[in-house]
């Protein structure tokens, strides 16, 4: 049996200056500014809202 795959993401730019749905969106993922990661699932949704902020955050496969 295969571990499932999480995602570790980890804001590396400020949302000072960004739309307001881009912050919400970071809020979402649990982000609480640059510096801080959070571990998420590796489902569409959340691979939909990374996506709508790939330009603030770094992205990285991990084995649970």
């Amino acid at each position: 049996m295969t571990t499932p795959v999480k995602l570790q993401v980890k804001q590396v730019a400020s949302t000072i200056g960004r739309p307001h749905p881009q912050r919400l969106v970071i809020r979402g993922l649990g982000l609480r500014g640059p510096g801080s990661e959070v571990t998420v699932e590796n489902t569409p949704s959340f691979r939909g809202m990374i996506k709508k902020v790939l330009h603030l955050v770094k992205v990285e496969e991990v084995k649970s």
